[in-house]
């Protein structure tokens, strides 16, 4: 996979965003982060099928947003994948009264962070994480959001 290739793969028919779209939040959230030009790719899914990846990889079969997972840069694959739920994004958004697309893209972005090393489990690591978020987002032209954190 060639540096800096963003791969989109849609495993749900429901599309907020398109393909650029989905690749530039997720180039945004890297650049920012120190990471540029990693291959990654980009896997769109269900609420079942991530909540499937997240209790085999993470213990815990309930539902989430996104799923960010480093590969390492060998082997002319992807250095990383990130999986988000569209069917979350949807629904949060309108919980929270924000486009999904808009909801999605923050998923992209927040996985994407992961992957340069931000945390969100400590309240100073998380304050920082949702810094760099909103600066993310603004930088993509998305209106600040006042819902709540991620």
């Amino acid at each position: 996979m060639a540096a800096g290739r963003v791969g989109v793969f849609w495993k749900v028919r429901a599309r907020p965003l398109p393909d650029r779209a989905v690749r530039a939040a997720v180039r945004a959230a890297l650049d920012l982060g120190g990471r540029s030009g990693i291959p990654v790719d980009v896997v769109l899914v269900g609420d079942r099928a991530l909540a499937r990846l997240h209790g085999r990889y993470l213990g815990d079969p309930g539902p989430t947003d996104v799923l960010s997972f480093d590969l390492g840069e060998e082997g002319g694959g992807p250095a990383a994948e990130i999986y988000a739920s569209v069917d979350r994004a949807r629904a949060v958004a309108r919980e929270r009264g924000v486009e999904a697309g808009r909801e999605l893209a923050l998923y992209l972005v927040h996985g994407a962070l992961h992957l340069c090393g931000h945390d969100d489990h400590a309240l100073a690591a998380r304050r920082r994480m949702r810094a760099a978020e909103a600066a993310v987002m603004r930088s993509l032209g998305y209106p600040p959001d006042h819902g709540g954190p991620l």
